[in-house]
């Protein structure tokens, strides 16, 4: 029988055992500072009925969703997490206690064309918060903190949060006599971290065929720069010409007071009138996170406040707010630049226990009291040489080799071998487990992002 060759398609991520450790450490890490602002943990189903995921969606949205049929049904993978979430709270409305907070990470689909740092199946983290009617903007106030809390608890050091509001923009617009032109103009200004300055310009006269003297005046707007105090002085002197300028300056104002209370460095956070996103379901607040010393890599964390999440499914106002981490692009680019931790334990189990003997009964109630005791603990019992089972666990990073002989079930102890030092002590099963264990956690603290 002719053999298939074993293949991965183009787009999809399979990692070997030790990146994958690392990757499953990122989400981990996640969950616990999501979990510290009291945010709910939600699994929503990969496969929806196309009608529901759809409702918002056409033009790219449509061209990229993998939509099938099986039987009658018309279904399709999701896109996002974002409108399966909108679903899940309209549907659920009755049994949600509001605001609703929750965070879920899971995998999302895209039929786009896959490329370098680019993949049709990954893995985003996001958070939301939901309201019922209202939502206080101290909720939008309290997202860059979240944000720098859970990328510190990654390692990373040098990065830098930047905002804007939505309101503001469409309020300049509006001074400008642009209106009819915002949503274009916003598409185009998202662009301005790939494509630049220039051509973000000559977009706007030979696109959206804006007059030089006006397309000035927006790159103009644009490059107002500088310390977040510095920022809203220059935004004063637009104050009271327009009510929507003067709503999301007045926003902005109330993200930026508490920085500090929040626990936010000035040196991580910046106003930056350009961020717009693309989306234009966002209708306030925006935010995009940036890795200082790899502009190149773009925003790995992104959101912003919207009025109402499931307008598509239900009468009822839902405005929310949320961000979204690119999980599997942001893991492939910390890879690649080889910021990933080399001392972050990748194996399997922190301790060995070889059986020396034939007699299996005191390594077997060994192995149980280590594992009682909370360390991740294997048990080799291969009918194989000594080298070979020693070879095993150094091939594998285990950490610990415990060896039980003769000797040792007689003396009711166990030989602990440290692999990395080769130091051996005979301890009793007890005691070696609270030696592994507390060494084990010392290293479990171990960010998974280097120092750089």
């Amino acid at each position: 029988m002719a053999k298939v060759e074993p293949r991965t398609l183009s787009g999809f991520m399979e990692l070997l055992p030790a990146p994958q450790v690392k990757m499953e450490k990122m989400m981990e890490t996640l969950r616990r500072c999501y979990s510290v602002y009291g945010f709910t943990p939600l699994d929503t189903p990969v496969i929806e009925s196309s009608e529901v995921l759809l409702a918002k969606g056409g033009g790219e949205t449509e061209k990229q969703i993998y939509r099938f049929n099986k039987g009658d049904s018309d279904i399709a993978l999701r896109f996002d997490l974002t409108v399966p979430l909108a679903k899940y709270v309209a549907q659920n409305y009755g049994q949600l206690v509001f605001p609703f907070r929750r965070y879920q990470i899971g995998k999302v689909y895209r039929g786009e064309r896959a490329q370098r740092g680019r993949f049709r199946e990954f893995y985003q983290a996001d958070i939301d918060i939901i309201g019922d009617g209202k939502l206080d903007i101290i909720n939008e106030a309290e997202i860059p903190a979240i944000i720098y809390r859970s990328f510190s608890e990654l390692g990373l050091k040098r990065f830098r949060i930047k905002v804007n509001n939505r309101k503001i923009l469409n309020g300049f617009f509006s001074l400008a006599g642009m209106t009819d032109k915002a949503t274009e103009i916003m598409h185009t200004i998202d662009k301005m971290d790939k494509i630049g300055a220039n051509k973000v310009r000559q977009i706007l006269m030979d696109e959206i065929h804006m007059f030089s003297h006006k397309a000035d005046d927006i790159m103009d707007f644009m490059a107002i720069n500088g310390s977040v105090a510095e920022v809203l002085e220059a935004l004063e002197r637009y104050k009271g010409m327009d009510e929507t300028f003067d709503m999301g300056l007045e926003e902005l104002k109330t993200v930026t007071k508490y920085l500090a209370d929040f626990g936010v460095p000035e040196e991580n956070f910046a106003i930056d009138l350009s961020i717009a996103r693309g989306l234009d379901y966002y209708t306030g607040t925006v935010y995009e996170t940036e890795m200082l010393d790899h502009p190149e890599i773009g925003s790995v964390c992104s959101g912003g406040r919207y009025d109402n999440l499931a307008e598509y499914y239900t009468d009822k106002q839902l405005p929310g707010v949320g961000i979204s981490i690119g999980l599997t692009r942001l893991f492939y680019v910390l890879n690649e630049q080889g910021m990933l931790s080399d001392e972050i334990v990748s194996a399997p189990a922190d301790a060995l226990v070889i059986p020396m003997g034939e007699e299996l009964g005191y390594a077997i109630a060994a192995a149980t009291a280590m594992r009682d005791a909370g360390v991740r603990t294997q048990l080799y019992c291969e009918k194989k040489k000594f080298k070979a089972k020693m070879s095993y666990a150094d091939k594998l990073q285990i950490p610990y080799c415990v060896l039980i002989g003769e000797d040792e079930m007689a003396a009711g102890v166990v030989a602990v071998k440290n692999m990395a030092s080769g130091e051996q002590q005979l301890l009793t099963p007890a005691e070696a487990a609270k030696l592994i264990k507390e060494d084990m956690d010392c290293r479990n603290k171990i960010a998974v992002i280097k120092e750089i």
